[in-house]
């Protein structure tokens, strides 16, 4: 494949309704009936952006432990919308939901928006009783200890079809580090704590599968690169970005162009050979390359791969997560790195960038195709775009290893404009005010361990990030406009002992 993909057309999520034979065959038609016109209601709505497939109602034990395992085998199911029409006894559901291995959104919706008062009788109270049936479907999924999302509305309103929207992209980020294979060219940066973790236990809750290859195998699929394949990379450059002078084919430094269009097609022939969808790289493993890889990453992450600086896989994963969650939606995903404050009282921001490896699709400006030293590494001058990010809500999100468990922290922040020109930072680079605030928001993010190394996310806020961290079955800490650094420091020691508690002997 020419990129793993990030469109989530190739998903689907299945309706199941649920109900019982007590009700005679005309009831269970009606029963059939409405759940398909609600199904049919919710996948056409704009903001739901996966295939939703109705299913026959299921009115038994056997049927929907099928349904569960006939889902779990699919790999194009990525999630099941379940609703209680009538009344499901529960005890029904209890072998299918034990068997269940895909995300579950439990949808508490009914038929009608507004009751019929004048008209009410007993057959529409057997007909449309969600309001008894679901409390019944909630209490054994909390028996069981399921973890679900749950929705509550008319699937006519768009804050129900948004909030199932959001679910949907966090499932499909899920299924996609399910089967994500993960390159590292090198080893992590020496002496950095945070970027260390447990491989075997990533694969085991997230799925990912993590390897190293030596940078020199990159090499050889750098030096393979045909002359005639870096000419139609470097006219493909020129005509997407504003290219300096001194890298125009003119220009007394074309061949730094070329050279860094020559990483790009070695690491990404290298990336396409092995169906990976995320990758690393360390400036201090570079082996036999020209440069640092920047414009290549820049590039390769714009076409929905995951990529870590420094051999940070974690992140990566989490960035190629975001770019699924976020297909098809304004903004984007990439790697960031909280780099530098200005504490000006009242006004505090963070400035956030990379050495070189920031995605552009945090802009829909056009980036500036630059070359500058690098100061580290100990080769050529590399080629990176220069932009800033686009002004608008977003989300900062890093995973950590802390040993017993990862731990994902979020920080809700508002893309700002810098406060003055950057005539003289050659990055890809984003401003950024945290919510509640400055200090509540570094104070908390330091005492939960938060990692250096963020994905941003302008596309997918933190409800997706929530949503994903349930399915993974994940620590999630949240810093908004709601934190408070005495109750946040709460929730860090009660989930201490909580994931110690629920992880068993």
């Amino acid at each position: 494949m020419p990129k793993p993909p990030t469109t989530l057309d190739h998903y689907e999520v299945w309706f199941l309704t649920g109900s019982q034979n007590l009700y005679g065959e005309e009831t269970l038609r009606q029963v059939a009936d409405q759940s398909r016109a609600i199904a049919d209601t919710l996948g056409a709505a704009a903001d739901v952006p996966v295939r939703i497939v109705w299913k026959p109602v299921l009115t038994g034990a056997d049927a929907i432990r099928r349904a569960a395992l006939d889902a779990n085998s699919d790999d194009s199911v990525i999630g099941l919308i379940a609703w209680m029409h009538t009344f499901s006894p529960a005890k029904m559901w209890i072998a299918g939901l034990d068997a269940l291995r895909k995300p579950l959104l439990h949808l508490h919706t009914q038929a009608n928006v507004e009751l019929p008062w004048a008209d009410i009788d007993f057959d529409f109270m057997n007909l449309n009783q969600a309001a008894h049936g679901d409390r019944e479907f909630g209490y054994i999924q909390t028996r069981l200890g399921v973890d679900r999302t749950t929705v509550v509305g008319h699937v006519s309103d768009p804050r129900v079809t948004s909030r199932v929207g959001t679910w949907m992209r966090a499932a499909a980020g899920w299924a996609a580090t399910r089967s994500l294979k993960l390159a590292r060219f090198g080893d992590n940066m020496r002496y950095v704590a945070v970027t260390e973790g447990d491989k075997t236990e990533a694969e085991l809750r997230f799925g990912v599968q993590v390897n190293t290859w030596g940078v020199n195998e990159l090499v050889d699929a750098v030096d393979a690169a045909a002359a005639s394949d870096i000419d139609a990379l470097v006219a493909e450059y020129e005509e997407l970005y504003d290219v300096v002078p001194e890298l125009r084919r003119s220009g007394e430094r074309h061949q730094s162009l070329r050279d860094g269009a020559a990483i790009e097609l070695g690491l990404r022939s290298f990336l396409e050979a092995g169906d990976f969808g995320a990758f690393t790289t360390s400036f201090e493993d570079l082996g036999g390359l020209k440069q640092l890889p920047g414009l290549a990453v820049q590039r390769l992450m714009a076409d929905g791969y995951g990529f870590g600086a420094e051999g940070d896989w974690k992140t990566a994963v989490l960035v190629r997560a975001a770019k699924v969650m976020g297909a098809g939606l304004p903004g984007g995903a990439s790697l960031m790195e909280d780099y530098t404050y200005d504490l000006t009282p009242g006004d505090e921001k963070i400035l956030g960038a990379h050495m070189l490896e920031v995605c552009p699709t945090l802009t829909s400006g056009r980036p500036t195709l630059e070359v500058h030293p690098l100061g580290i590494g100990g080769k050529d001058d590399p080629v990176r775009l220069v932009f800033t990010a686009d002004s608008g809500p977003g989300v900062v999100v890093a995973l950590s290893d802390m040993r017993d468990r990862f731990r994902l922290v979020a920080n809700v922040v508002d893309v700002v404009p810098p406060t003055a020109p950057l005539p003289k930072l050659p990055v890809g680079r984003a401003v950024w005010e945290p919510r509640p605030d400055f200090v509540t928001s570094a104070s908390a993010w330091l005492q939960a361990g938060g990692a250096h190394h963020t994905v941003m996310s302008t596309a997918v806020g933190v409800e997706a990030f929530e949503d994903f961290a349930r399915m993974a079955r994940t620590e999630l800490l949240v810093i908004d406009e709601t934190t408070t650094l005495r109750e946040f420091a709460k929730e860090v020691r009660w989930n201490a002992a909580y994931y110690r508690l629920a992880s068993g002997i």
